[in-house]
């Protein structure tokens, strides 16, 4: 009987703890969110690491084939800026490879030839905190090891959202740089606070200095205070950038994010989302020249050499208005050289559309002219919208890849039929898409 009671009190005790085991687990606090909570760059996860050697692969999330005989079979790199991961996955959305990032993604992170991961990541401090916050970036091995990293974060200025590997093997980011509330009003800006429009720096990854920079605050024009030296006709000046376009109460006037570059006329392309627009600088200046408004192959400096998506930024009445926010200016190559895609998000209507737009050989603009481009293609689907992040890049087989940032990745044909989805719990920048023989493939032993 002694033992038959003892064995009961045990039992009891034993239910008891596995019932507030239970209870304490349903009631535990969410963990703290980490540092990348603006809005280009929500961070919700932690890093997951690769599954060990001999287990199967991690599934990212779940997939859908509507005609898998269309479907492109390929890999893809997916930056998940939600869980702050940046891995290869297959169709199947097997993880095949994945990268242990030593910082948060703060945004693009993309594949080289060589196996080497470029990334955009965030600083252990970040010290401007707009959406798309970064300050680091880094070169990183298969394995995780960082082969190179550039800090560029401070109170002043700091990097953000995407960067650009160029020929020379030069890097090319975007920085983000504070203008005092004093010196914004010294420039005709009308908002009354710290301002914090963007430049572009090319670094030199062998001793990390800065080989060539431009800003915006150098090509600015105002029609709000006539006292001011940049006071002047914005409608007849479309080269320049209207410092007031923008009314944002945390002082981010441009939000750039997105660079592309043009290697044959050595151009980049900047998609500009709080302007609506893409615009386009000569890099062929020199640093000096940048900053003004003749010098380098177009004689133009540093000023707009061409601008697309809303003439509405210039006070332009011609030409219609194409982008309403816009992501990755990803210029095209093969058959489709000279064209670009864009992802533009469609805030307003709730409804997202990729652009193929044809750009002009030759650029020309002008005031009271209707300077925008031919489109050549576009998708767009009743469920597709990501009021943020997002892009497009096309497939070696015709098919184009769409990232929609709340969602996931949709793979749809040049006559609009969509093919494939995929759909995961992330938070999704971008994705990049690689031929299963392609030598960035090939580097990581897929």
């Amino acid at each position: 009987m002694k033992i038959q009671k003892s064995f009961l009190i045990v039992f009891i005790l034993l239910a008891l703890s596995i019932n507030v085991a239970c209870n304490n687990d349903d009631n535990a606090p969410e963990p703290p969110p980490t540092s990348g909570t603006d809005d280009d760059n929500p961070d919700t996860g932690d890093d997951a690491p690769p599954p060990p050697d001999g287990e199967d692969p991690e599934t990212a999330g779940t997939v859908q084939f509507f005609n898998q005989n269309a479907v492109a079979d390929n890999f893809i790199l997916v930056n998940d800026a939600g869980n702050n991961r940046a891995y290869i996955m297959d169709k199947q959305a097997k993880i095949m490879h994945e990268w242990p990032l030593t910082n948060s993604l703060g945004n693009d992170a993309f594949l080289l030839p060589d196996g080497r991961l470029l990334a955009s990541l965030e600083a252990d401090d970040p010290k401007i905190r707009l959406g798309g916050q970064g300050g680091k970036i880094q070169f990183v091995d298969s394995e995780g090891t960082v082969l190179w990293n550039f800090d560029y974060s401070s109170e002043d200025s700091e990097t953000h959202h995407d960067v650009e590997l160029l020929p020379n093997g030069n890097v090319l980011a975007m920085v983000w740089e504070k203008k005092t509330m004093l010196e914004a009003e010294e420039a005709g800006s009308t908002l009354g606070i710290d301002v914090f429009p963007d430049a572009i720096i090319e670094v030199n990854p062998t001793n990390d200095e800065i080989v060539w920079e431009w800003h915006v605050w150098d090509h600015i024009i105002q029609d709000a205070d006539n006292t001011k030296s940049n006071f002047g006709d914005v409608a007849a000046n479309p080269q320049l950038i209207d410092v007031n376009y923008v009314s944002n109460d945390k002082g981010d006037i441009t939000h750039g994010n997105g660079i592309s570059y043009d290697a044959a006329k050595d151009i980049i392309y900047l998609s500009i989302n709080f302007y609506h627009e893409i615009w386009v600088i000569d890099h062929s200046t020199s640093t000096a020249e940048a900053a003004m408004s003749t010098g380098g192959n177009f004689n133009k400096g540093g000023d707009l050499i061409y601008r697309f998506g809303n003439p509405e930024a210039y006070k332009n009445t011609q030409g219609t208005r194409l982008f309403f926010n816009n992501h990755h200016p990803n210029l095209l190559s093969g058959n489709d050289a000279g064209n670009m895609l864009v992802f533009v998000n469609g805030n307003g209507s709730d409804q997202s559309t990729v652009y193929e737009l044809e750009l002009p050989a030759a650029f020309s603009l002008e005031p009271n002219m209707d300077n925008e481009p031919t489109i050549r293609w576009s998708f767009t689907d009743p469920d597709l919208f990501a009021d943020r992040v997002s892009g497009a890049v096309r497939l070696s087989n015709g098919n184009t890849l769409i990232t929609e940032g709340d969602f996931g990745i949709w793979e749809v044909s040049d006559s609009g039929e969509v093919l494939w989805k995929f759909d995961g719990p992330g938070f999704y920048w971008r994705a990049y898409a690689y031929d299963k023989d392609a030598p960035e493939i090939k580097s990581l032993g897929l």
